[in-house]
């Protein structure tokens, strides 16, 4: 496995610095953008300002730290505001082993970060090939969590619930199962990985589940 160059410089880079990821496979989970190969990624503060192959080339000038990327892939990192990759979005991302992108370690990727050789939340490093700068660990379900149980949204249209073994099957209308799959808290945030393969986030809220942008209330 090739790892990231990571020194000093990474740590002591002043703020407002461009970060450069380079030659990384990307996987951006934007329907538009989608994923790439041999491509680069550039953070500027909290937010992803560029992804794309030769955009090196283009940001020569830019006085960015560059990072090597070669033969790992950069995916997003476990956030509410983080639905992919694409340029706007809030610089938060793993560099993790390509082959991870594959199977089932992806998933620890996002919850358990030692997998990886680097995480930055907002644009800045929180752990370097291991060593941790920051707290980042969900806590799965128990079975005292008050997150726990029927929510139904606004509407009673929705109907979600949340059970111990970390599963969620919802409810649409008429259509019973409509989604289902594993569920992660960390706080007052939540992140589905539902069995059809995609990524969804949420926020607890006063007693109120924020999710899809729909407003969820518990069902005492």
């Amino acid at each position: 496995m090739s790892t990231p160059v990571l020194d000093e410089a990474v740590l002591s880079a002043g703020p407002g610095r461009p970060l450069l990821f380079v030659n990384a496979t990307i996987h951006t989970l934007d329907p538009v953008i989608g994923d790439l190969t041999g491509a680069d990624l550039m953070a500027v503060g909290a937010e992803i300002v560029a992804v794309g192959p030769g955009l090196h080339t283009a940001a020569e000038d830019d006085n960015a730290l560059v990072v090597d990327c070669t033969g790992l892939t950069v995916v997003p990192v476990f956030s509410p505001a983080v639905s992919s990759l694409a340029p706007g979005n809030p610089a938060t991302f793993a560099v993790v082993p390509s082959a991870s992108a594959r199977d089932r370690r992806f998933e620890k990727v996002i919850w358990w970060p030692s997998q990886a050789a680097a995480i930055v939340v907002d644009g800045e490093f929180v752990l370097v090939n291991g060593m941790s700068r920051g707290s980042f660990v969900p806590t799965a379900p128990s079975s005292s969590s008050p997150y726990l149980g029927m929510w139904i949204d606004a509407t009673g249209f929705v109907h979600q619930e949340l059970t111990a073994d970390g599963r969620y099957d919802e409810t649409r209308g008429s259509r019973r199962h409509a989604y289902q799959g594993s569920f992660w808290i960390d706080g007052d945030r939540i992140v589905y990985r539902d069995d059809l393969g995609f990524w969804a986030y949420g926020r607890f809220t006063d007693g109120v589940l924020h999710h899809a942008g729909y407003t969820f209330a518990r069902q005492r």
